[in-house]
């Protein structure tokens, strides 16, 4: 599974946002065709995120282009135009405003006929799903399941909150008035267990106010508590910021992979289902939990700093 700490929006329009984010270490990239590019130089757009793409140096970042949505009539034209010239160098499709499974499945299709027409690996570039109003939200176990090229759902916070009316104009902030508890836990986690019990990834929408940072990590814990793989950034300050909250700590990591070492051992070699780490009772459902963390890290690049030893386990 591809690693999404932090997915960075970059207006296609603006080359010399392009060129900045291939230094910076988020671990998507996505070259925006939709709400960052204003009408007139939707089309422009499109030739600058190709030729980006083409030009590489983006290195292991997933890359992404995000289209127009499909009442629009850009959306086709996005996508022809930027996979027939940049398909090979094109990870993922995001697809915004998916408020229903055939908006996905239209995605597929039209992906699968330009692979084909084109040489193209069929099936290699995946979608990433935005749930972005309550349509979306109400169908969002369809939408998970829809297609097998889906890699994650991602929250789109802005829309989602004007379509339920709700009263607020600060995109990641709880809503004025709302005192007890989190407005937002019943969408995060009706994404989450879809996303989860499909195979998907789960990403968190933006935080607008980009200057500050504290209340970025503050929101981007929530999302991580509760299971989300990574976060949408808007500006390289946040990368760092998010790139840690959604890693293992490294006692944490090197406590999983301990776990895992030790459960495989008293399994394989003494025949037992349950066993002890150290003071710490471990069975099935520890290695499970250990697997979740253990393979956060990995994703992440972390190094374990501590070895299994079968003789004290």
């Amino acid at each position: 599974m591809r690693s999404r700490r932090t997915t960075l929006a970059v207006p296609g329009s603006n080359p010399r946002f392009i060129e900045k984010a291939r230094d910076l270490p988020a671990d998507e990239i996505f070259l925006d065709l939709e709400d960052a590019v204003a009408p007139a130089v939707k089309e422009t757009a499109r030739a600058n995120v190709a030729a980006a793409l083409n030009e590489g140096g983006w290195g292991e970042r997933v890359r992404v282009v995000r289209i127009n949505d499909l009442d629009t009539h850009w959306a086709y034209r996005d996508v022809i135009e930027v996979v027939e010239a940049a398909g090979a160098n094109l990870d993922a499709i995001m697809l915004p405003k998916a408020s229903d499974a055939s908006h996905v499945q239209w995605l597929d299709r039209l992906l699968t006929q330009i692979e084909r027409g084109t040489g193209l690996e069929v099936g290699r570039i995946g979608i990433e799903a935005q749930i972005e109003d309550a349509q979306g939200l109400m169908n969002v176990d369809a939408i998970a399941a829809s297609s097998p090229r889906l890699e994650s759902l991602v929250l789109g916070p802005g829309d989602l909150m004007a379509s339920l009316n709700m009263k607020t104009l600060t995109v990641g902030e709880q809503p004025p008035g709302y005192t007890e508890g989190d407005a937002y836990h019943h969408i995060l986690m009706r994404i989450l267990v879809a996303a989860r019990a499909h195979g998907l990834q789960a990403i968190d929408g933006p935080y607008f106010n980009i200057r500050d940072v504290d209340a970025f990590t503050r929101v981007a814990r929530r999302a991580a508590a509760l299971g989300f793989d990574g976060k949408w950034v808007l500006h390289p300050a946040q990368i760092e910021a998010g790139n840690a909250v959604f890693s293992p700590a490294q006692d944490d990591y090197d406590r999983a992979e301990l776990i895992l070492d030790a459960y495989e051992h008293h399994v394989t070699v003494e025949g037992r289902g349950a066993a002890r780490l150290g003071d710490e009772m471990i069975d099935e459902a520890s290695r499970k939990m250990a697997l979740v963390v253990a393979a956060k890290g990995r994703a992440a690049g972390m190094t374990r700093t501590e070895s299994f030893d079968a003789s004290g386990g």
